[in-house]
């Protein structure tokens, strides 16, 4: 490895930031799993500073989530006060009041810099809390006209996988708390431990925010999925290469015609943007967490030029790359 390239130390909060999971009477099982599945197992492969995990009751007495499975917890609302990261899983109903303590302790962590994060319906927490006032949000779709209705003080995204308003973020349906819980993950530990998790979750880690919620075909047929996956993860080991359709649709045993078809009933977009997205975030981790110079990011990106790297960098996220490595080194420093 070049002398430059020097990986920095992690922007975190804390060395072990805590994240804190909401747990309440009726708690949706699946999406507090995510969080747990995520935040809460201990992973000594990736050292000491991984992240430490609470639980907090919302409320008092027995707690049972869906399936009828009894929660025990960490300790109240209390908890909140010293996490970094709090999770919101799916709420319990969109026609259950929030209470206000809760509203409250979400409003005091967010202010001291707290990110909050809701999975699905766990939007509605954050609605209630006046957090989301003047933001964009994404949920559920099934849930996206009753939350435009009920709060049109937020831009209500209606298909996006999750969005990430920096200190709040929100997520579609269930499977996309993974996506999101993953996207946090890749902020604080850059890429290659996003994609470690991922496959400890057995799941493809190439979804972005911005993918449409409404797949053609969410399942793919055995044979296809075993095509694409080979796909993805020669793409993920070589995205600085030349992959045209073509040479794609012959990794994958597919005709081009078929290939362009099933790619995109599989991911929402071309196999062109998913290439980009996929660079400009690799692209993104060099910038945070090492010293490269940005011609040499340009090339291990497969941009090929500092300027195509500039140009791709400031459509997708309206600044400059020096300027995001600017901004993530001084979140370091402060750190």
């Amino acid at each position: 490895m070049p002398e430059n390239a020097r990986i920095m130390t992690m922007s975190h909060p804390s060395p072990q930031p805590l994240v804190v999971a909401l747990a309440y009477d009726g708690l949706c099982t699946f999406e507090f799993g995510v969080a747990v599945e995520i935040f809460g197992l201990p992973r000594p492969e990736l050292g000491e500073r991984w992240y430490r995990f609470a639980v907090a009751a919302v409320d008092e007495g027995e707690l049972r989530a869906t399936g009828g499975i009894r929660i025990m917890t960490d300790g109240g609302l209390d908890l909140l006060n010293s996490a970094d990261i709090i999770i919101i899983p799916g709420w319990r109903g969109v026609d259950t009041a929030v209470p206000e303590a809760l509203c409250q302790a979400l409003a005091a962590a967010h202010a001291r810099g707290c990110r909050v994060m809701s999975i699905c319906s766990g939007v509605f927490v954050l609605a209630a809390s006046g957090l989301l006032n003047g933001r964009r949000a994404t949920t559920h779709w099934r849930y996206t006209p009753v939350l435009r209705e009920r709060f049109p003080a937020i831009t209500v995204l209606e298909d996006a996988l999750y969005y990430d308003e920096g200190t709040i973020l929100t997520s579609a349906g269930s499977a996309a708390g993974i996506d999101l819980c993953l996207h946090v993950v890749q902020q604080d530990y850059g890429t290659e431990v996003a994609n470690t998790v991922a496959r400890r979750l057995v799941v493809q880690p190439h979804r972005d925010g911005s993918q449409t919620q409404h797949l053609a075909r969410p399942v793919a047929r055995p044979r296809e999925s075993k095509q694409l996956g080979q796909v993805f993860d020669f793409l993920h080991l070589n995205l600085s290469g030349n992959h045209t359709v073509a040479l794609l649709a012959a990794k994958a045993g597919m005709s081009p015609r078929t290939f362009l078809r099933r790619f995109e009933e599989a991911t929402g977009t071309t196999p062109a943007r998913w290439i980009l997205s996929e660079r400009l975030l690799r692209a993104k981790d060099f910038l945070a967490h090492s010293t490269l110079h940005i011609e040499t990011i340009a090339g291990q990106t497969g941009f090929g030029s500092a300027a195509s790297l500039r140009h791709h960098f400031r459509q997708q996220f309206s600044e400059t790359p020096m300027a995001y490595r600017k901004r993530c080194f001084t979140a370091e420093r402060q750190a």
